[in-house]
């Protein structure tokens, strides 16, 4: 295990990542110098843009948590550039570790196990990127082409295209969390924590208003304290 983690984390291995994730973090800079842009020809204020994103970045602490446990796991069976360069530019940590599972599993040997040696790891890193691969050419070939579908199936109403995206994020963050609803365990009891949390913290944030843009993170965060002193 020593000579493959050994090439895992050669010098040009790291150079490679770094330009994974360099590549990634230069998209984010452009769409956010990009947004600042567009805000003369929307009807919103530089305040209200530089607020959603403090509560974006906020509300990310939550999610990132449980990635960046699995990254560590993932760093000592697939190497430390490897791991970062996937969870940076991706950032799916179940589907990374399922897809770096299924490749030892490929080759006849448990993930992390007696037998996983370089030959298993190299399957693991093509399973993982093969796996992204999908999605990256959805997004570059037909995300141009969905503002136009969206449009055209509300008609042009306004009121029915705000009611079609709203209904859209319901149904995409129902799906995400319908495996948390009916699985026993820490991930329903995560998810049933979060749900009391975050009207609570609601009524909290009527009386203190500069709280509102914390309550999502934050209910996050109650569900996983909850869920790990329950189960733990």
């Amino acid at each position: 295990m020593e000579d493959y983690l050994q090439v895992a984390n050669e010098f040009w291995i790291w150079v490679l990542a770094f330009i994974a994730v360099s590549w990634a973090l230069l998209q984010a800079l452009l769409y956010y110098k990009q947004l600042f842009k567009a805000v003369g020809t929307a009807d919103i204020t530089e305040l209200q843009l530089r607020r959603a994103f403090r509560t974006g970045a906020i509300t990310a602490i939550g999610p990132s948590i449980a990635i960046f446990i699995i990254m560590i796991g993932l760093m000592t069976v697939i190497g430390t550039p490897m791991a970062w360069m996937r969870l940076a530019v991706i950032g799916a940590a179940p589907t990374e570790l399922t897809a770096a599972h299924l490749g030892a599993d490929a080759v006849g040997v448990p993930f992390a196990g007696e037998g996983y040696d370089i030959y298993a790891m190299t399957v693991s890193w093509w399973t993982m990127t093969i796996n992204g691969i999908g999605w990256l050419l959805l997004v570059g070939l037909f995300a141009h082409k969905l503002e136009a579908l969206r449009e055209k199936a509300a008609a042009g109403d306004i009121n029915w295209l705000g009611v079609i995206t709203v209904a859209a994020m319901i149904g995409v963050f129902g799906y995400l969390n319908a495996t948390n609803i009916i699985a026993l365990g820490g991930p329903l009891i995560a998810a049933i924590s979060g749900m009391i949390a975050m009207p609570i913290l609601l009524l909290i944030a009527k009386k203190y208003p500069p709280f509102k843009e914390y309550t999502l993170g934050v209910a996050m965060l109650i569900g996983m304290f909850v869920a790990v002193v329950a189960v733990g």
